[in-house]
């Protein structure tokens, strides 16, 4: 696909519009993105003995990890997944098996193939749809289409000088295109219109209290009940725009060929699927266990986790999927532990590993202003929808900044996400009144933040639990 062709410069130059430093983390990833556009262009027989370099990043909570990871998705528009190690359990415990994150990324990849082909067939849908929606307004006369021929009248196919049949159609064609006009033009918007749509109640769910590897059980059921009851029609009264909106969802349903679908998304799950591993770290033996079931459990997950991560074939109830080629992107903050306290063979499944370095002031005052999606710029979005503009003096953000290292270094150290907290109570009361202050400006400057934010601050107790 086109956006997998990206360049490691130009993944880095992506990246560097919503994430802050983190120079090494980017650019390992940038380059693991173009190895994979590299790999499929490499000749057959060697191609499938590249293996993808699976990547573990090692930082503090707060600091950049897990957006790199969504906003890299983004970019390779591959079939993505972020999943939480700390959520599975070894095999005969409760819990999820490792197993379903590749069935959850199969169904997502799914959907996401899906999407693209409703995209690209929805002009098709959407003409089908306006002819129906025609039929519905202007219902065609009886015996339209039917090759029998009314007494007294010339067949159509026989002689062409038929001039009262072809009045009629014109007539009639006329008519219909005067309506199509106003339907193009939002004319018929307001009129409710009676179309049948498919029941989705027509099937009946099922629900089962499922252990360890079985998921994928309820689906399946739900899936042999829907072969079963097949779909019913029913008859519903609406407005003409979601009239037309729900005819164009059956005209698509129809035309897209769910095999193809399911085919290709197994092939791109396989061949360029990404799953983000997050707080790996929680699954590590912390030693000294003495064999109780928790630590037994971690070491079990991580054994689970190792033909994965190495390349094993997973029943899905859409078929095989072999996880040799999926790139697996870990992430944890190791401040109780070390990524060496990993099992040994896991470890060597994750060759490349990258240090996320905790965040200063002046990354703050950077993430504050410059990232597309800047702390500073929603606020003052926020503050727009009420009619007050939001300007922050420069002196502002580096107190702003200053407060939250200050804070984190004193109670928890939670990275970027401390940004939230102090800027959220420091514009409380302006949040608080912003509806009775349309057409005003506001200035956030340096003195403010300080009187908003000082009390709280200093007070260590207080600011444990409000900051």
């Amino acid at each position: 696909m086109q956006n997998q062709s990206f360049t490691p410069k130009e993944t880095l130059a992506e990246l560097d519009k919503y994430i802050v430093g983190q120079a090494d983390a980017k650019r390992s990833v940038a380059i693991a993105l173009r190895n994979r556009w590299r790999r499929n262009h490499v000749p057959s027989p060697l191609r499938e003995e590249i293996a993808p370099k699976n990547i573990i990043m090692i930082g503090p909570t707060g600091v950049g990890k897990t957006e790199i990871a969504r906003r890299l998705a983004t970019l390779a528009q591959s079939p993505f997944i972020k999943v939480e190690a700390s959520k599975y359990t070894e095999v005969g415990y409760v819990g999820r098996d490792v197993e379903s994150m590749v069935r959850d990324l199969v169904e997502l990849a799914i959907n996401m193939v899906k999407k693209e082909e409703e995209e690209r067939i929805r002009g098709v849908a959407e003409a089908n749809a306006e002819d129906k929606i025609l039929d519905i307004l202007l219902p065609p006369a009886a015996g339209v289409g039917s090759t029998a021929v009314p007494d007294g009248a010339v067949s159509f196919t026989t002689a062409n000088s038929d001039l009262p049949v072809k009045q009629e159609d014109s007539s009639a064609n006329s008519t219909r295109e005067k309506f199509r006009k106003m339907l193009r033009d939002g004319k018929l918007d307001d009129r409710e219109v009676e179309v049948e749509v498919s029941d989705t109640k027509s099937t009946p769910m099922v629900e089962i209290m499922t252990t360890s590897g079985m998921e994928d059980m309820q689906s399946n059921i739900q899936d042999a009940f829907g072969k079963l009851f097949p779909k019913k029609k029913k008859a519903q009264k609406m407005k003409m725009k979601e009239a037309q909106e729900a005819v164009i969802n059956e005209e698509t349903a129809k035309l897209i060929d769910h095999d193809k679908v399911v085919q290709e998304a197994l092939k791109r799950t396989e061949q360029s699927g990404i799953i983000f591993l997050d707080e790996i770290d929680k699954i590590v033996s912390k030693g000294g266990g003495g064999g109780n079931s928790p630590e037994v459990s971690r070491e079990g997950v991580q054994r689970d986790l190792l033909p994965i991560v190495e390349g094993a074939t997973v029943s899905t109830k859409h078929g095989m999927v072999k996880t040799d080629h999926i790139l697996f992107i870990a992430s944890g903050a190791f401040h109780l532990c070390k990524p060496s306290d990993l099992i040994p063979e896991l470890q060597g499944r994750f060759p490349i590993r990258v240090e996320l370095h905790s965040l200063g002031k002046d990354d703050f005052v950077r993430i504050l202003t410059e990232p597309k999606n800047a702390l500073v710029k929603q606020y003052v979005a926020l503050m727009k929808t009420e009619g007050v503009e939001l300007i922050f003096e420069d002196d502002a953000i580096e107190e702003l900044a200053a407060i939250a290292v200050e804070v984190n270094e004193k109670t928890e150290e939670i990275g970027a996400r401390r940004l939230h907290t102090v800027l959220e109570r420091m514009l409380d009361s302006l949040s608080f009144d912003a509806s009775d202050k349309s057409g005003e400006t506001f200035v956030v400057t340096a003195a403010y933040v300080k009187e908003q934010l000082s009390e709280i601050v200093q007070d260590q107790d207080l600011s444990r639990y409000v900051l």
